[in-house]
């Protein structure tokens, strides 16, 4: 046994646990398929119906377990807890936060149902609905791990993405034991040195942003945790557009794969104007400001009309 394992070896555990009935049209593939992009699986461990996911909870390694069964879904988180006497026990108000977590996850927050009675009979989202009846946005763990997503995002490719997300989990190289790297929340992002955060294949203005991203997390200018439990999307918007290197397709897909808010325009994504402009038939490509004015349309539920537009070619959606 190495000097890691003996680590891992000492510390206790703790596990919570929820349950949730299921809606008849839940999707539960989508929300697999979104967490099975890295067929590596250094953090995420993917099979039929069942999710394993590695996430720092509280400051502890953990791992989530979401086992979908019939009309069901099942939670379970087990956390690490460091072994020494400041450090060993979770909040009180854990439960209810992990409980909130595993409901956003599942998509239970959002209500799908209101959009397609809406829309049913709209000669263009009509079909698409009836094609993806029940379809959810699939949700990060946090806020704080959409924003990061989005950053290492920006302007590459999905696949280059989760190449370079995957090397980022293993820089900060936070295992639990049950084998999973913990995707590192805003306290271990500022343990890693800026050259590493470059060698893992951040640029460097990316590694800047999310390094400044981190600092207003963890000294809570940046209060996601709170603002996910009772969401103002204006405000959250305001604040995150003023940190250097987030623009609005950022926080439109941070609100949206974070916080579960379906209205934001989503006009910026090359996906989703790309099969806009196949759903209208059109030959030449649409613009961003084109794409903006037609979203503007179907508020509040433009970035649930974007998932729509992402299924249509779903492996080439963020």
């Amino acid at each position: 046994m190495n000097d890691q394992q003996r680590r891992l070896a000492k510390r206790a555990s703790t596990s919570l646990h929820c349950s949730f009935g299921l809606p008849p049209d839940y999707r539960q593939q989508d929300i697999l398929a979104f967490h099975q992009r890295d067929t590596q699986e250094v953090a995420e461990r993917v099979d039929d119906s069942e999710l394993c996911k590695g996430l720092r909870w509280r400051g502890h390694p953990a791992c989530l377990k979401i086992a979908f069964e019939p009309s069901r879904a099942e939670v379970t988180l087990e956390v690490d807890l460091e072994a020494h006497p400041y450090n060993d026990t979770l909040p009180p108000d854990s439960r209810v936060q992990f409980e909130c977590m595993a409901r956003r996850m599942l998509g239970l927050t959002q209500p799908v149902e209101q959009f397609e009675a809406q829309y049913a009979a709209h000669p263009l989202l009509g079909p698409l609905i009836r094609r993806r009846p029940g379809l959810r946005v699939a949700m990060t763990s946090t806020p704080f791990e959409a924003l990061t997503w989005a950053i290492i995002g920006q302007q590459i490719s999905v696949s280059a993405a989760v190449s370079i997300r995957r090397k980022l989990i293993q820089t900060a190289n936070i295992r639990h034991t049950g084998g999973l790297l913990c995707y590192p929340d805003a306290q271990a992002i500022l343990g890693i040195p800026d050259q590493a955060l470059l060698q893992a294949g951040l640029s460097r203005t990316k590694a800047q942003t999310i390094k400044t991203l981190s600092e207003a997390v963890v000294g809570e200018e940046l209060q996601l945790d709170q603002w996910v439990e009772d969401l103002d999307a204006e405000k959250v918007s305001e604040h995150l557009n003023a940190v250097k290197g987030i623009g609005p397709w950022t926080v439109s897909y941070a609100l949206m794969r974070g916080f579960g808010w379906l209205d934001g325009s989503l006009h910026g994504d090359v996906a989703v104007r790309r099969n806009l402009q196949a759903l209208l038939g059109r030959d030449e490509k649409l613009t961003q400001q084109e794409t903006q004015r037609w979203l503007a349309d179907y508020s509040p539920w433009r970035a649930l009309v974007g998932a729509h537009l992402w299924a249509i070619q779903a492996a080439d959606g963020y």
